[in-house]
């Protein structure tokens, strides 16, 4: 039996890639986003490999819905993606901005995490996959919301693989940290280490495979992380 996946957020960027992968390793892969022609353009390019659904993860209720028949439709779900989010440099503080981050990365991204997670208890299992950032390891100037947002996600994945341990459920949750990755999402002059998307889709595909409770993509951004973990406040701030 062909192991089966979501992809929430497959239209563009690591979302895409990943789920590019996983038909191209025999997976049925259901796949969500907000623009149909370009998940109409991924399931052209492997027929009978995708099942799709428009969806935007902003109108939880709806995304929800989609989700279940998405599952419906593959028969059960072995491994969820959630790689949906957003993020725009703001350092003028314009709330339309901070709203959008928020409603994503934490109103719409909660919601369908806890979909996979509900989903994964009902089966007796399961493999949830989150993709959050290095940024979300300290606050940002340039994009606060952005940068609170994804360490809102680190710590509701670990809340989730405490409530999977003592469930005993054989239910894994896998937080995958980013660096700058060359996709829309990479915002800003002067980055670094920008690394491409295909790299980072091959590291995250490992982890998961290894069942890793948390990985930084590439591997040197693992220096960048362990330095924004230690760094004093006072260096850091004047970093920003």
């Amino acid at each position: 039996m062909k192991k089966r996946a979501i992809v929430i957020g497959a239209t563009s960027g690591i979302g895409r890639a990943v789920a590019e992968r996983l038909a191209a390793a025999g997976y049925r892969v259901g796949v969500t986003g907000r623009r149909g022609t370009l998940l109409d353009e991924l399931a052209a390019a492997n027929p009978g490999a995708f099942c799709r659904a428009v969806a935007d993860v902003t109108d939880p209720a709806a995304s929800c819905a989609a989700l279940d028949a998405l599952a419906g439709e593959l028969g059960g779900v072995d491994l969820c993606v959630v790689s949906a989010g957003a993020g725009e440099l703001n350092p003028g503080l314009d709330y339309a901005l901070e709203e959008r981050a928020i409603r994503t990365n934490v109103v719409g991204w909660t919601a369908a995490v806890d979909w996979a997670y509900r989903l994964f208890e009902r089966q007796g299992g399961g493999h949830l996959v989150v993709i959050t950032s290095v940024g979300g390891l300290r606050g940002g100037g340039g994009a606060p919301a952005y940068n609170a947002s994804k360490a809102y996600q680190m710590n509701y994945a670990e809340g989730l693989r405490q409530k999977a341990a003592k469930s005993r459920l054989p239910i894994f949750v896998t937080d995958i940290r980013p660096g700058f990755t060359a996709t829309e999402m990479a915002k800003g002059e002067g980055l670094f280490w920008v690394m491409h998307v295909d790299k980072v889709a091959d590291q995250l595909l490992r982890a998961v495979r290894r069942r890793r409770p948390v990985a930084v993509v590439t591997r040197r951004w693992r220096i960048v992380a362990w330095l924004l973990r230690h760094m004093p406040g006072r260096i850091y701030r004047k970093m920003g």
